[in-house]
């Protein structure tokens, strides 16, 4: 198991980068799949159908080719953790950019045309090139990170809403993790409550008696999958505990309040 977190992560961006083709190349194959009925479907995302939440992933890269297509940003603004509580504001503009994308054409053909372009841009831009986002701009390896993030969270979205098994690429897994743990940490400051996503991360948060040695007094721990559900509003946490998902120890060991981190 890994060390608890007590400095800024860093993450390696070739492996980063890998992580994102990778689980992006999995979605796509899984999208050619799906027939007119799947994508009619509905999801677990309001009125958002298959279609809807298929077009939301090819933008998940596209919308970076559109960023890298104009100047940089002549700086970063923002740091990585600044992000997962900046999403929420943004959900209106995004409900009307990717519906207005699904309408314009079909998955496939929206994911072919990210998919040409985005391994060739991404080998000749450099790391720390500001990338816009709606909270400021942000390094483009931290952005990459972000990527994790949506393709994980919304790859669970798209077999939940019809029964695929598309992978999970670890790498991309761990990030997503990692990142939404973190921004536990930042939400929640503090040692009282050790919070453990084998095989991923730990993190210590929560105002009170910090924890030095032996057995934390108050803890819990849950599985990658059931983290990111909880963290992003997909699971609830009363829920979670009912279907023994989250073990939780310790009179400060109810994160209930706290989630979800990312909506």
């Amino acid at each position: 198991m890994p060390p608890v977190s007590k400095r800024v992560r860093t993450y390696d961006s070739a492996k980063t980068r890998t992580a994102v083709l990778a689980q992006f190349t999995a979605v796509r194959t899984a999208v050619d799949t799906l027939t007119p009925e799947q994508l009619a479907l509905p999801t677990r995302l309001g009125e958002w159908t298959v279609r809807d939440l298929s077009a939301h992933l090819s933008m998940v890269l596209g919308m970076l080719l559109r960023h890298l297509d104009r100047p940089a940003p002549p700086e970063v603004e923002i740091a990585l953790l600044d992000w997962p509580f900046s999403t929420a504001d943004a959900a209106t503009a995004v409900d009307e950019a990717t519906r207005g994308l699904a309408a314009e054409a079909d998955p496939g053909e929206l994911f072919a045309r990210v998919a040409e372009r985005i391994g060739p841009e991404l080998a000749k831009t450099p790391g720390d090139r500001p990338v816009p986002t709606r909270s400021g701009p942000l390094r483009l390896d931290d952005f990459m990170v972000t990527r994790c993030v949506e393709l994980i969270v919304h790859t669970d979205d798209l077999n939940d809403a019809t029964g695929l098994d598309i992978p999970y690429d670890r790498q991309a897994l761990a990030a997503c993790t990692r990142m939404l743990a973190d921004a536990l940490a930042v939400k929640a400051p503090g040692g009282a409550v050790e919070v453990r996503i084998p095989p991923y991360a730990v993190v210590q948060c929560v105002e009170g008696p910090r924890h030095t040695r032996g057995t934390p007094p108050n803890v819990v721990e849950t599985d990658p999958l059931t983290w990111i559900r909880l963290a992003t509003g997909r699971t609830g946490w009363a829920e979670a505990l009912d279907a023994a998902k989250v073990s939780a120890s310790g009179e400060r060991a109810d994160l209930a309040p706290l989630l979800p981190i990312l909506s």
